[in-house]
């Protein structure tokens, strides 16, 4: 009997505001037999830091991140949190 463990990420999705979601999947297998699969999932805004984020994520990050959704990312957080602070 053989007890593995291991972790991937398997799903990556943009969203239309330039958000990345990323889902981690971890599974522990026996023998070649998945036993168990737990996920945990992350989001992250544009310009964020991506220290210790996986280097497939980061080279989405970086492809989606341009300079035009940075700014239309900032611009629309700075919107929402006058609306808020004129509420």
């Amino acid at each position: 009997m053989s007890l593995t463990k291991t972790t991937a990420i398997d799903q990556i999705t943009v969203q239309e505001d330039g958000i990345v979601l990323y889902r981690e999947a971890t599974r522990i297998m026996e023998d070649g037999s998945e036993l168990t699969k737990t996920y945990h999932r992350s989001s992250l805004t544009p310009a964020q830091d991506l220290t210790g984020v996986p280097t497939n994520v980061v080279a989405i990050c970086n492809t989606v991140w341009t300079a035009e959704i940075v700014s239309a990312y900032q611009a629309a957080q700075a919107a929402a949190e006058a609306a808020r602070n004129s509420a």
